[in-house]
């Protein structure tokens, strides 16, 4: 048709050709476009967004020179907007990509004027570097976002899992502590509950470091943990990647029919981070409550009737399989025999061992000698620095799954 078009402009003189998208893609596009960046993300929570702005915060940012490593990141490019809402005197932002730090800097310019903004390009696992940041700025607050966080990812490359997640939190976590940091907060994971996956140990082990160097450290600098669930709409996480698949056409690829998470929206984390940070005495790990874990299933077919899409008519759903390191449930501190409450009714703290530091040290310096070593020496030498960690290594396909649902299917029916 376009060839007839072309010639019949060359025997007549310039047409005019509309070209249409099929009506399908057209659709589609139209309800991802709905979806993208819609209240309704936060409806896909199933709960009451938990706010924990008090009068704390505002004692505990204002004034104070705040330093936020992975500042160009989902959750770290948050605590700083939230941050900025305080009127701190200085935001350090510290971030490896030039362009994150490009984006996050020009923005709270843009949006905060009279905050004083300093970008600092570096990489935690630079000692030397992250040392010079901190004695330029001395600052007062630090808030390690920056870390490898990908499940799969880190399955496949465990070595620098452990180079980033635990050796770049002892730099960030040393040097803090050599300056005279009031307070340190890790941002850690569910995950790192009886871990599964090698990003789960490792953020176990960033856990051990924070306590053992607050005892440490003593009155000096308070150091301690938050444990997240799955932030809703971070990069990375189920939403977007779910969003982009609808607006593709689909499929929407789903691992596993029963597969449940804990879910938190970004203000939720980041306001517990710097909760945390305000109420904190040094060395708890706290945990925010994230009510009932949710069925990525669930999700799945939440937003796809949100992009106005029949599933099975207008978009599949395609399980996968689970991929190495995952569990089909996470665990969180909702245990009354293993958490304590505190002064907020949402944030509980984990009574968590407290490892000795010549045998952090030791099991630090065993790490330090296998991280370029292959995956399974690697991944044995980290089950031997976290006894609780049980490393999943094969994940399932999808005749295993339908062979494991089937007989649920089957009762359903009678």
């Amino acid at each position: 048709m376009l060839q007839r078009c072309i010639q019949l402009s060359k025997r007549n003189g310039p047409i005019t050709v509309l070209m249409l998208t099929r009506v399908r893609a057209l659709l589609l596009r139209k309800s991802a476009e709905q979806l993208r960046g819609s209240p309704e993300v936060e409806q896909l929570l199933g709960r009451t967004p938990v706010n924990l702005n008090t009068p704390e915060l505002q004692r505990f940012l204002a004034g104070k020179r705040i330093a936020i490593t992975g500042a160009g990141g989902s959750i770290g490019s948050e605590i700083c907007r939230q941050a900025a809402r305080f009127l701190p005197e200085r935001l350090i932002l510290l971030e490896r990509s030039e362009n994150a730090l490009f984006e996050i800097d020009n923005e709270l310019r843009e949006r905060w004027l009279g905050v004083d903004v300093r970008p600092c390009l570096a990489d935690i696992t630079d000692a030397s570097r992250v040392d010079r940041v901190f004695a330029e700025h001395q600052p007062h607050l630090v808030f390690h976002a920056a870390a490898h966080k990908h499940v799969p990812m880190m399955e496949h490359n465990p070595g620098e899992a452990i180079k980033n997640n635990v050796f770049g939190t002892k730099i960030v976590v040393d040097s803090a502590i050599r300056h005279g940091v009031d307070a340190f907060v890790l941002i850690s994971t569910d995950k790192a509950v009886n871990p599964t996956s090698v990003m789960g140990a490792t953020k176990r082990l960033a856990e051990m470091i924070v306590q053992s160097r607050d005892v440490e450290a003593g009155s000096r600098t308070r150091l301690l943990a938050v444990r997240f669930g799955n932030v809703l709409n971070s990069s990375g996480s189920v939403v977007p990647i779910f969003k982009r698949q609808i607006a593709s056409g689909g499929p929407v690829t789903v691992t596993h029919p029963e597969m449940r998470r804990y879910f938190m929206t970004i203000p939720e984390a980041t306001q517990l981070v710097m909760q945390a940070g305000a109420i904190g005495g040094g060395g708890e790990v706290f945990v925010l409550d994230m009510g009932q874990p949710m069925r990525i299933l669930d999700l799945a077919q939440q937003m796809i009737r949100q992009a106005g899409l029949v599933e099975g008519k207008d978009i599949e759903i395609r399980f996968t399989g689970m991929r190495p390191g995952e569990k089909l449930f996470e665990e969180l501190a909702s245990d009354d025999q293993r958490t304590a409450p505190t002064s907020h009714a949402k944030i509980r703290v984990w009574d968590l061992p407290v490892t000795q530091s010549r045998m952090l040290e030791n099991r630090l310096e065993r790490l330090d000698g296998v991280i370029d070593a292959p995956t399974n020496i690697v991944i044995e030498t980290l089950r031997s620095c976290v006894p609780e960690f049980q490393p999943s290594m094969r994940g399932e396909s999808k005749a295993e799954i339908e062979v494991e649902i089937e007989p649920k299917l089957a009762a359903q029916a009678a």
